[in-house]
């Protein structure tokens, strides 16, 4: 209407309405977006300074207050529903889906922890689920049959909204023992599948198309870089690296979102769809708090959780222990109370030199004082068997030097450790070399053979996550399986100890020069 202004004052209304009968008119559609990632099992609300925050009761709320106040809403799930919570663990994730349901989104992807109850088992509760789940990337490997439907195509409005499912290359850890099933092992393979996908689809006038992914922010950038804009994607909604952010950003001319962890928000991303152009005409995105000030509660949904509850809170209601003060593990990439203390409580179990606990492994922030059998679990989620497995001198620094490379410093969801009493490390991000490597204050000898206890998952996964194959290892001494449940040791140990403490000692020191 700007342009209209600069118009000689003499012309007629009826000259006007040619005018812009003359222009070209778009055709747009609102379609509403609402996502979620990397929910984890956080299912109950918390209360934080007097504000109850998060859980699936008002989660659910929302989503029906938008679904009743807008008219294109499509709720998407990328990836990670299973693991985090007793009530997930304790029925195997058949919970989770009755949960899902409830909440009905419209497409879900798969995440790596879909599979942490096996394929199996992941088949059946797929049969249990009353909303599509789609994944591009499992396949058998004798030929080449997909697990999953590959995409979706929904129709609302008018609007053709393609989706496809991507999967991260972690999920390969779960099922490395299960030769008949394969995944796509890299982006660029993913990018040609999801060219392959669209190509398919062309013939139908697709409108909109979103890639449900469970990469990691990182890895959603090179996907975006590496997909032809002829393809057609618009949006890419991710999960995995648990990533907070305050707006999209756009790559390759496609939007890249993520919602953080949890049930405490929900992405929104409402869009105006030019569907001549099949484009994005405009849009506004929002990190909505699920909170009361935002969020009606759901009864129903109360009413199930409750029932849920009630089952687990006799189990996993027990007292375990009193630490001394209440223990933190801000991030997987530093030395953290939480992560000392279960590497401690390791190694005095296994009697290995060194201990190395995974600090993915570790789910929760914060820890105790009071510990019931349900934090402990809720903790550390997936019990893990343990290794015992050695190294040489030269092999662990070089696997250290691996575990602190560049990528893990740019935002990359890498594997990362927690070490036993006794070791201290300075590495220098720099220069890309250990300053110091000691193990009770004697320095690592290249040529002598330590006892190093991991979990099972990073045994099985040892060339990804210390580039040494079990080859290698074994030539030193053979690895073997020292005990089956990680939790069962610290269970037992918190059960005999109280009022525990644990402190930053400077067993992992980065250094930026």
């Amino acid at each position: 209407m700007k342009n209209l202004d600069k118009l000689p004052f003499m012309r007629t209304t009826k000259s006007l309405k040619k005018l812009m009968r003359s222009r070209p008119q778009k055709n747009l559609k609102k379609l509403t977006l609402l996502h979620s990632n990397d929910m984890h099992g956080d299912f109950l609300e918390e209360d934080i300074n007097g504000t109850l925050i998060g859980g699936v009761s008002m989660l659910s709320g929302y989503i029906d207050k938008c679904r009743r106040e807008e008219e294109n809403v499509l709720y998407c799930v990328a990836g990670d529903m299973f693991r985090g919570s007793v009530i997930d663990s304790e029925f195997l994730g058949l919970s989770t889906i009755e949960i899902m349901n409830m909440l009905a989104p419209d497409v879900v992807t798969l995440g790596n922890h879909e599979t942490d109850y096996g394929l199996a088992h992941l088949l059946f509760i797929e049969k249990c689920a009353n909303f599509p789940i789609i994944n591009a990337n499992l396949h058998i490997t004798t030929n080449n049959v997909r697990l999953f439907k590959p995409h979706l195509i929904k129709e609302i409005d008018g609007m053709k909204v393609l989706f496809i499912g991507i999967l991260t290359e972690e999920v390969i850890g779960q099922t490395k023992k299960d030769g008949l099933i394969g995944t796509m092992i890299s982006v660029e393979d993913a990018a040609k599948e999801v060219e392959r996908i669209c190509n398919s689809h062309h013939a139908i006038d697709i409108d909109f198309t979103v890639l449900l992914t469970h990469i990691g922010w990182e890895e959603d950038h090179k996907l975006a870089r590496l997909i032809d804009p002829a393809c057609g994607v618009d949006v890419i909604i991710g999960g995995h690296s648990h990533t907070f952010i305050e707006k999209p950003d756009l790559v390759n001319g496609i939007y890249i979102v993520q919602a953080g962890t949890g049930t405490d928000q929900i992405g929104r991303f409402d869009i105006m769809v030019d569907t001549d152009r099949n484009a994005v005409d405009s849009w506004s995105w929002q990190a909505v708090p699920i909170d009361e000030t935002h969020c009606p509660r759901d009864t129903e949904m109360e009413r199930l959780i409750e029932s849920l509850k009630s089952q687990t809170d006799k189990k996993y209601g027990r007292f375990i222990t009193r630490l001394a003060r209440q223990l933190t593990h801000p991030a997987r990439e530093q030395e953290t109370e939480i992560g000392n203390l279960m590497a401690d409580i390791a190694l005095e179990g296994l009697g290995t030199d060194i201990v190395m606990f995974g600090s993915g492994s570790i789910r929760n922030e914060k820890f105790g004082p009071l510990v019931l059998y349900q934090d402990l679990v809720e903790l550390l989620p997936y019990d893990n068997g343990w290794y015992c497995i050695y190294l040489t001198g030269a092999q662990l620094k070089q696997a250290w030097k691996f575990i602190n490379r560049d990528e893990v410093w740019q935002g990359a969801h890498c594997e990362y450790y927690q070490f036993s009493k006794g070791m201290k490390t300075v590495y220098n991000r720099a220069t890309h070399e250990l300053e110091e490597f000691s193990l009770n204050d004697e320095p690592i000898e290249d040529d002598r053979v330590y006892s190093i206890g991991i979990q099972s998952f990073h045994y099985d996964n040892l060339e990804d996550v210390f580039t040494l194959t079990h080859k290698e290892i074994d030539a030193n001494k053979k690895a073997y399986m020292c005990a089956t449940s990680g939790n069962d040791i610290i269970d037992e140990w918190l059960s005999s100890h109280q009022l525990t403490d644990a402190h930053i000692e400077g067993r992992i020191i980065v250094k930026d020069e």
